[in-house]
């Protein structure tokens, strides 16, 4: 009797050692999957016209290959094969042969080429950092079989309200790699482990974690030119794959202990009560332009995975890395799907952040659509229907979508808009009452008009790319010249101003008015109505010497310097005591604009300039108070709140406090200032104001009143 040929087995030898019963396998999962039988591996290719499964022992040996029979392996466009094995230590890649016309069929087979599973969980090959032995250009990597099991404990993903999240954006390695860091196992999972405490005493909701899936950070071919040493890609944003934690980032990272250790710290950070997000980059690969390593996805199917331009078959680079991934193709867009649910289902993830989220709503020209299928997919996805996603609403070859990249309120968004109003009316910009006054609101203007809500707006003043809030108030220009690019990388368009003096100085008047600004800023910042975001060490004043792309950097000008916590702990604890705030106070956390037909007299919130009832809108204004009413905070009654902000840089603004409701008193918990520790105050120790007192505000502070209760 005779079985189908998804049944059917027979015996492989690859050498004296090793030999292999194999049969069929199944289409259903893709990637290398444990079965009963044994380990199943299923791989699309559609152009591919031979494929073979090459097989390593673990410590890197090659044991042989297997072809792929294309009638008895192939069912469809998927290859597959079971290999009735229980040796799961077993390392894998794949070759396979087809066309090779790059400037015709826009093919590019080569079947000299190890290509890696674009579903590998896990690779091995990198283990160790910045590794010379890792293999030519560091991309000798093999795919490891990950077995899923893992004692979770009963965790589950939090889903913290977004309305009540204040995200943390860091770096896996810079984290902790510092030596002040005090922690075993520095630049790891781990390490953030250790730095819990911490995280807990700050007190984020969120941590947003720069990209961990694997890269190649010796990839970048420039040398720092002020001291000879290569430069890294330190960042991480260049995937391998999309859904490998990174290996050098385990503390152990033998045999696929980058999966466990990357769930020990998700399980870890959720038993603290704080959410992990992932920055995930599904918009281009790094195998780059046409000059790129093969890794996987070029040497599978081209045409398919990237964008192509019709005539000449070159990349389309709407990313600024070479290629730009071809999202709206439904196999990618189900590949992505795929990824998603791998770190949710498998690793417990409560969100992402998509970088160049633009990228997903371009078609296979690289034309805009008007509803893009990737971008709604995500959207309406059952299973991450309770994840939360944040968009970068915008991609390198200058489509800003920010306000309408989607009209789903499943999609949050970073504002480049409130970043760059506050630092405009913060650095002493003319014009920037209007704008910063809807800023603070929740800026409806760009997401009411899709019935999205305030927190659909993340907002931000300082992210990874960029200056930290320490060089925003202490330099005009950037200073990237130890990137090796002559100073051309990075934004021009700063909109920062250095306080006085470029730089470091010993100046007391530059460096009090700089930790005066700092702290206004994270006012406004904490204050306002959207999801708040804090780049990691601006909370005591971390430097980056003025360099605002230094994603090349592995070293003390990325790291986190945990001494400054010590030495800067006025700054970090005024960011303790105003995330508490933000965190007691659901009148800053609002779930639905201000509306426009409540009387001005009784409105929840009421701006004026230095006096009640008069606002200055105009281009020469430098100042602006709100008041908010605690009655216009959802469920229990709030205090009332009056916020007098001045971005004046030499002028001291007097303004006359509004009458507080019946009564009520007004106290001061916050003047930037007033010298530490009296710029911010616990509530209990708030200092009461005498009845219709003016207020004097010095310039670019920020002072808050608090009314004594609901």
């Amino acid at each position: 009797m005779h079985g189908s040929p998804l049944e059917r087995m027979k015996k492989i030898t690859l050498s004296p050692k090793w030999s292999f019963d194999v049969s069929p396998g199944s289409p259903m999962q893709l990637g290398a999957t444990i079965t009963p039988g044994g380990i199943n591996f299923a791989l699309f290719s559609r152009h591919a016209e031979n494929l073979w499964l090459v097989l390593f022992t673990p410590t890197g040996s090659r044991i042989g290959e297997i072809r792929l029979d294309p009638v008895h392996n192939r069912t469809g466009d998927i290859w597959h094969i079971l290999l009735r094995t229980r040796n799961h230590d077993l390392h894998y890649c794949f070759r396979a042969s087809g066309p090779h016309d790059p400037k015709g069929s826009g093919l590019f087979f080569d079947d000299a080429t190890l290509l890696l599973d674009p579903y590998a969980r896990a690779l091995a090959g990198g283990e160790k950092w910045n590794d010379p032995t890792a293999g030519e250009s560091g991309f000798q990597r093999r795919c490891l079989v990950v077995d899923n099991h893992f004692d979770w404990q009963g965790d589950r993903p939090l889903q913290i309200p977004l309305q009540d999240s204040i995200i943390y954006e860091m770096h896996v390695r810079g984290y902790t790699r510092h030596p002040g860091s005090g922690v075993t196992h520095p630049g790891t999972f781990a390490g953030v482990i250790e730095k819990i405490p911490y995280l807990q005493e700050l007190g984020i909701t969120a941590v947003e974690l720069m990209p961990v899936a694997e890269f190649n950070e010796r990839e970048n071919t420039r040398i720092n030119p002020a001291t000879g040493a290569p430069l890294l890609n330190f960042w991480g944003y260049s995937p391998i794959v999309f859904c490998a934690p990174k290996a050098s980032y385990a503390a152990d990272n033998r045999n696929g202990n980058q999966v466990r250790e990357f769930k020990e710290m998700v399980k870890a950070l959720h038993r603290a009560g704080i959410e992990v997000i992932l920055d995930v980059v599904f918009n281009h690969t790094a195998e780059g332009g046409a000059n790129g390593p093969l890794l996987n996805f070029r040497g599978l199917d081209n045409t398919i995975f990237y964008l192509l331009d019709p005539d000449t078959r070159e990349y389309l680079n709407f990313t600024g890395c070479g290629n730009t991934l071809n999202c709206n193709h439904p196999i990618v867009r189900q590949h992505i799907i795929d990824c998603l649910h791998f770190w949710v289902i498998e690793m417990h993830v409560d969100g992402f952040r998509f970088d160049l989220a633009s990228i997903l709503g371009r078609d296979q020209n690289g034309e805009p659509l008007r509803n893009p299928p990737m971008v709604e997919m995500i959207a309406e996805d059952p299973i991450l229907a309770n994840t939360k996603m944040i968009a970068e609403a915008w991609d390198a070859a200058g489509l800003y979508q920010v306000g309408s990249f989607s009209t789903s309120g499943r999609w949050a968004e970073w504002n480049g808009h409130f970043r760059d109003d506050v630092r405009a009316f913060m650095g002493g910009r003319e014009g920037t009452v209007p704008a910063l006054a809807t800023r603070i609101a929740g800026s409806s203007d760009l997401f009411q008009k899709s019935l999205r809500r305030p927190y659909n707006s993340i907002n931000f003043i300082t992210s990874h790319d960029g200056f930290t809030l320490h060089d925003l108030v202490s330099y005009n220009s950037k200073h990237n010249l130890e990137n090796g690019e002559q100073n051309r990388d990075g934004f021009d368009h700063n909109i920062s101003w250095n306080s006085g003096h470029e730089g470091g100085t010993e100046d007391a008047a530059v460096n009090q008015l700089r930790a005066r600004r700092m702290r206004s800023m994270a006012v406004i910042l904490m204050l306002s109505q959207g999801v708040p975001m804090i780049l990691a060490g601006d909370e005591f004043g971390r430097s980056q010497q003025g360099n605002n792309n230094a994603y090349c950097h592995d070293g003390p000008l990325s790291w986190i310097d945990w001494r400054l916590q010590k030495k800067n702990h006025d700054l970090f604890r005024f960011f303790r005591l105003l995330i508490g705030l933000r965190k007691k106070h659901p009148v800053f956390r609002r779930s639905d604009f201000f509306s426009d037909l409540e009387h001005e007299l009784h409105h929840p919130i009421r701006w004026q300039s230095s006096r009640p009832g008069s606002v200055d809108w105009s281009a020469e204004a430098r100042s602006l108070a709100f008041l908010l009413e605690g009655r216009g905070a959802e469920g229990e009654p709030d205090n009332d709140f009056f916020v007098m902000l001045s971005g004046h840089p030499t002028e001291t603004v007097q303004f006359t406090v509004p009458a507080p409701g019946s009564g009520k008193r007004w106290r001061r918990l916050i003047d930037t200032a007033a010298p530490p520790p009296r710029d911010i105050v616990a509530e209990e120790n708030s200092i009461l104001l005498s009845s219709g007192k003016n207020v004097s505000v010095e310039p670019m502070a920020a002072v808050v009143l608090i009314s004594d209760g609901p």
